[in-house]
């Protein structure tokens, strides 16, 4: 229960701590909350030689709306303080939705939105509400900046698109169009717990009610948060009354690759992701209107 002997390292300066990870590649390790991390180093279980503390940097927790309506949040913004940022609320209310299903209050207080999306849980939550919002992830390192859809960052369990050398420094989030609506639902075994099935939904609506857009994306669902483009694309046109809604909830059902837990076979999690589709594609509909 005690982790490997490791270097310690804390930069004040995010030049610094990039230049200590293109130093140490895969050796280093960024710590930024350690909800994740530092258990599984206590386990042995990751046994970096090379610890880059992003405490001590400043700026990389902002939360900023920007003049076009998008959103921009700093990989070191805590899990709680987006959960309670007004404005980030007001914009994108998934977001704190969501965020209040995440773990409990002691691990929202320390953990990061940016550690917990390089984590790469394909049961967490907040991967799949970056996937259905269209997130775009800015990754710096000593040779430069680039941006990577949500989509594309996710490989797989535990596993990024992120290189050797690159950290995840900021979060960027396309404002909505107006007449908008967004639900996130899930179902755990009992609070905290990892979700046994999450979808997040969002829709767009014309003037006269017709979906304009739709987005739809589930955790727990696969190898990495998987979004369902067929179900989502069957509502536009639509009016959203509940037999469109089940239509789109039955091709959702087809688009997820879950692989069942001791808690819920791969069966009951497809059936379940109907369901929960269903009610969250009538809520987010409900909040358009």
């Amino acid at each position: 229960m005690k982790p490997a002997p490791f270097e310690w390292h804390a930069p004040e300066a995010l030049a610094e701590a990039l230049a200590l990870k293109a130093r140490h590649g895969e050796e280093a390790r960024f710590l930024a909350g350690g909800q994740s991390l530092v258990p599984a180093m206590n386990f042995r279980v990751s046994q970096p030689a090379v610890l880059v503390d992003l405490n001590r940097i400043a700026g990389l927790g902002d939360i900023a709306v920007q003049e076009d309506g998008s959103l921009v949040i700093g990989a070191m913004a805590r899990n709680a303080a987006v959960e309670r940022h007004a404005a980030a609320a007001k914009i994108h209310p998934i977001l704190a939705e969501a965020l209040h299903e995440v773990a409990h209050p002691q691990i929202r207080n320390r953990g990061t939105l940016g550690g917990n999306l390089s984590h790469a849980d394909p049961a967490s939550e907040m991967p799949a509400v970056m996937v259905a919002l269209g997130a775009r992830f800015v990754l710096r390192s000593a040779r430069g900046e680039r941006e990577v859809a949500a989509v594309d960052f996710f490989l797989g369990p535990l596993t990024t698109a992120l290189e050797a050398d690159e950290m995840l420094a900021a979060i960027r989030i396309p404002a909505l169009p107006s007449r908008s609506g967004t639900a996130w639902l899930e179902v755990t075994r009992r609070r905290g717990d990892y979700a046994i099935m999450g979808v997040a939904a969002i829709v767009t609506r014309r003037e006269d009610g017709v979906c304009a857009a739709a987005s739809l994306a589930c955790c727990s669902a696969g190898p990495t948060p998987l979004a369902a483009p067929k179900a989502a694309a069957s509502l536009v046109g639509t009016r959203l009354n509940e037999a469109d809604i089940a239509q789109a909830a039955d091709l959702l059902r087809s688009e997820i690759e879950p692989t069942g837990s001791v808690q819920a076979s791969a069966a009951y999690q497809r059936h379940l992701a109907g369901v929960i589709a269903a009610r969250a594609l009538a809520t987010a509909a409900g909040r358009a209107a």
